[in-house]
């Protein structure tokens, strides 16, 4: 079953207006590409049911360099959208899809991202494969690995067991103070 994503384009006055809707994430991003390249306004493609953003294009180079970027790969969809509200809240741009794949498809065209997260909620194997493709693809990028009990994704820069918030968001709050 392919998920459904709308295509946005940004309008002047701030206000986002809907160009297409697409089944399938490879398609998704696609769509977001030619909508970018036609337009000069900031596009978004989001999830149609959640209405998470997946990707962007187009974003103002200020507002970039305004706001550290958050890559999430979550396992659970409840938790991942719950986990980029709240970072959201805390004024991070946050990119979050679900599962390893969709990672890979999102991030294959290079874009600047501040830290990943990988969520905790996934074979450690899963968990283990997208951290190496990480560190091979975004060397310089460091990678933030929420962990269940007795568990450690080795080559994550930071291992933290996911009890909630109050466990994983110092560290991306001390990350960005320096």
């Amino acid at each position: 079953m392919h998920r459904v994503y709308e295509i946005f384009e940004v309008m002047p006055n701030g206000s986002p207006q809907r160009v297409i809707v697409v089944r399938g994430l490879e398609f998704a991003k696609a769509a977001l590409q030619q909508q970018a390249k036609d337009a000069t306004n900031e596009c978004y493609a989001a999830d149609a049911e959640t209405h998470q953003v997946v990707m962007q294009m187009n974003v103002a180079r200020a507002r970039l360099r305004g706001t550290r970027r958050i890559f999430q790969i979550a396992y659970d969809e409840d938790l991942g959208f719950r986990r980029a509200e709240l970072l959201r809240s805390r004024g991070y741009g946050v990119i979050s899809v679900v599962g390893n794949q969709a990672a890979k498809v999102l991030l294959s065209s290079v874009q600047h991202y501040d830290l990943f997260i990988v969520g905790h909620s996934a074979p450690e194997e899963t968990r283990r494969e997208i951290v190496g493709w990480l560190k091979a693809e975004y060397p310089k990028v460091k990678i933030l690995a929420l962990n269940s009990p007795h568990q450690r994704v080795l080559r994550a820069d930071y291992n933290v067991r996911q009890n909630g918030p109050d466990t994983w968001l110092p560290i991306v709050t001390q990350l960005f103070v320096d």
